[in-house]
């Protein structure tokens, strides 16, 4: 593979024009391809097989005019007992018929009418029927929906629109800005060079451009959640610019060694572009072995995330190479150009017969702080281990205690309108009101209905925690009846969730007709678990796949069990301090969260997946320049120190450009946009700060000698992937560098 690279790195500078050309016009034909083609994304999550989704394919089918979208107007009275009073009364009359004349709106119900009004007489709910499901309803109807009321509002009433047809895209703004232009800053200060840094960038951007447009081209023929556009943006952003980074630090490091810029950029290629390519198909792996888990609005997620991600590789190693060819020299500080424009490497070493692996010609200063650091962990490598293992396993202490659900309007920002009702709601009538459940009962004859909706009710009155059970509708044939329940608390309640399989079981002796639950609340619940069920064998897949794909990599046994081990640790102390920011709300004002809650149900198994593809990424990065050092005569403890010595430097950027990138999705409005960045960034900074550069090194100076054993059986039978470029230098041992 190296070799194959090296050579489309140097064809890749020789075309430069028309490698930049043809870039553009993928970039110009995706763009407008997105711009005719895009179509909606979804806000709901559904979950083919569950009894829920069941419930609504039933209604679709039996009952179109309750399967569409509800929506929940609250209405507040300036004072207590005003809505006895006719004058009260002629207000949410006016405003129910202006509700169910709104465009997409089957009809509202009257709330005198079905008792939707509180003893006090100052708070009432208004009912909402649309005829499509919330991702039908257009944007047009959603803003009529959100400003109905304005008569009572200007009366001193307080009209929230709310309910499941709420919802929407969330929006890209400035804050994310931030991030990128934290990137840019530490890329100019490891390169030195403007032109390095703002050429990394460009081509980072590029990709980003073209993935992203891609992937809006698409959504008018597959169905996107609206958070599947995030994340491919936030990892599209992080890999583009941590791929092209290590391109380009390799490209600079082969120019300081007296390398012609076609040859330099095609050892940068064969050599770190070898390791980008490994570390974007695991990304690309993981998030592609999401559809084994069977959850389509989670396949769809991170296939959208791992093209972003296939892009990012494809640009690093044709674009990336390109540009170098246009920047020359430039891509070095000013004061290493004529060094490595004389032909002499940057330490004075003739260069005749050298290749790019010779130690002869690398500029190695040993007083850098990544050997400084390397020496002080293997010096002290056993409580080094001990105070990181200590310190992780103190972070992953709030795990055990994670619980999962779908975003709810009771965790939305404070002022957006699904907020503002839901607090109304709860103020006026309790929580359960804001998470109420429905149960369908179909009988194959009217008669079988009608008979068994009165059992049902009693059932479902004699269940704990239901507060009130709402009056039967039926279907126009008579065979299908809605039952409305009403719990006593909110929608994410452990003791909701403990009422739904309550229901669920105390409804199943009934023999004459199909009875099943379902309801916003009841489809995040059965989500959430079957989301829960698949962790463990989606982590035992993701765990089994790092060391499968390391022990190819490295040729060792106890190299890959160390890094999936060090994965979990990551994951787990990541989870640990996710919980405690965005569960149990330890320093949320930090992050800008308002209301803690349950974490989204998708988190932590796209969390895995994610993390896995990052992780394997530096530890590929640090670890293979370990064993290529190995392998030329250092000695264990030696190797250890003189990879992290060259790594360090490359693997920190590339993590606080990850961190950034992911940081600026914290500073968006929308919770779940909100924990997924924290998450990502937390754990990359985790994963490279403390596992990868602390307890590995540490680890591996341990383990010596040891650490590159492989049976010979199992040697001969792995394939050669040749991610180090063994067979490249082998190539070029007699070769001298060319100078211009």
């Amino acid at each position: 593979m190296a070799t194959l690279l090296y050579r489309l790195g140097r064809g890749a500078l020789r075309r430069r024009r028309l490698v930049v050309a043809l870039w553009l016009v993928v970039l110009v034909v995706a763009g407008l391809a997105a711009a005719t083609l895009r179509g909606p994304t979804a806000s709901n999550f559904t979950m083919p097989g569950t009894e829920s989704q069941r419930a609504l394919d039933l209604l679709a089918e039996q009952f179109p005019a309750a399967s569409g979208a509800t929506g929940t107007i609250t209405v507040k009275a300036p004072a207590d007992g005003q809505l006895a009073t006719p004058e009260g009364q002629t207000v949410v009359r006016e405003l129910v018929q202006q509700a169910s004349t709104l465009p997409g709106v089957v009809g509202a119900v009257d709330p005198f009418q079905v008792g939707a009004v509180t003893p006090n007489g100052r708070y009432a709910l208004v009912q909402v029927q649309f005829a499509t499901g919330g991702d039908d309803v257009t944007d047009e109807q959603r803003t009529a929906y959100e400003e109905v009321g304005a008569a009572a509002k200007a009366q001193g009433w307080q009209v929230a629109p709310g309910g499941e047809v709420l919802g929407g895209e969330p929006e890209i703004g400035s804050t994310e800005a931030l991030g990128v232009l934290v990137a840019a800053i530490v890329l100019i200060i490891t390169f030195g060079s403007l032109v390095a840094a703002g050429m990394t960038m460009l081509n980072a951007l590029i990709g980003v451009g073209v993935g992203m447009a891609g992937l809006f081209a698409l959504s008018g023929v597959i169905e996107l959640t609206s958070t599947a556009p995030i994340l491919a943006l936030m990892l599209g952003l992080a890999v583009g610019i941590d791929y092209s980074l290590f391109i380009t630090s390799r490209h600079r490091q082969n120019l300081l060694e007296g390398l012609s810029p076609e040859e330099a950029v095609g050892r940068a290629v064969g050599t770190a572009g070898s390791a980008v390519v490994f570390a974007g198909a695991t990304v690309v792996i993981a998030l592609a072995g999401l559809a084994v888990v069977n959850i389509p609005f989670l396949t769809v997620m991170g296939l959208a995330a791992a093209g972003t991600v296939t892009v990012a590789v494809l640009v690093a190693i044709t674009l990336q190479p390109a540009l170098l060819g246009f920047a020359g020299r430039r891509v070095l500080p000013r004061r290493l150009r004529a060094v490595a424009a004389d032909g002499t490497p940057a330490d004075g070493t003739s260069d005749s017969g050298s290749d790019v692996t010779d130690r002869s010609t690398e500029v190695e200063d040993q007083s850098a702080f990544g050997f400084r650091w390397a020496r002080m962990i293997t010096r002290f490598r056993v409580p080094v281990i001990l105070v990181g293992l200590l310190g992780l396993g103190l972070l992953a202490l709030p795990t055990p205690d994670m619980r999962l659900a779908l975003p709810g309007a009771a965790t939305a920002a404070v002022d957006s309108p699904a907020r503002v009702a839901n607090d109304l709601t709860v103020e006026g009538f309790g929580p359960g009101f804001t998470g109420r459940l429905a149960v369908v009962v179909a009988g194959d004859t009217p008669e079988a209905t009608s008979a068994a909706v009165p059992q049902v009710t009693a059932l479902l009155q004699r269940t704990e925690n239901v507060l009130a059970v709402a009056p039967p509708q039926l279907s126009p044939d008579g065979r299908t009846a809605l039952l409305g329940v009403v719990p006593k608390t909110g929608p994410t309640d452990e003791a909701t969730e403990t009422l739904v399989h309550d229901v669920r079981d105390s409804v199943s002796g009934i023999r004459d007709a199909d009875v099943l639950l379902t309801g916003v609340t009841a489809i995040g619940i059965d989500v959430s678990e079957k989301l829960s069920d698949a962790l463990p064998v989606y982590l035992l897949l993701v765990v089994g796949l790092s060391v499968l794909l390391l022990m190819l990599v490295f040729r060792s046994l106890l190299v890959p069990v160390k890094a999936a081990l060090g994965f979990l640790l990551t994951v787990a102390a990541t989870f640990g301090i996710t919980v405690a920011v965005f569960q149990q709300g330890h320093l949320a004002d930090l992050v800008g969260l308002d209301t803690p809650g349950p974490l989204i149900s998708f988190l932590p198994i796209l969390l895995i997946g994610i993390l896995f593809g990052l992780a394997m990424d530096y530890e590929v990065f640090l670890v293979s320049r370990m064993r290529e050092d190995f392998v030329h005569g250092e000695s264990a403890r030696q190797a250890t120190i003189s990879g992290m010595g060259h790594g360090a430097r490359v693997v920190t950027a590339a993590a606080l450009i990850m961190i950034s990138v992911f940081g600026g999705f914290v500073f968006l409005e929308d919770p779940v946009i909100k924990s997924m960045g924290f998450a990502l960034a937390i754990g990359v900074a985790i994963d490279a700060f403390v596992v990868r550069m602390t307890i590995v090194p540490a680890v591996m100076s341990l383990l010596g000698d040891r650490a590159w054993w492989l049976p010979r059986w199992l040697n001969r039978a792995l394939p050669n992937v040749d991610i180090e470029g063994e067979g490249l230098r082998a190539q070029l041992k007699d070769r001298t560098p060319t100078h211009v």
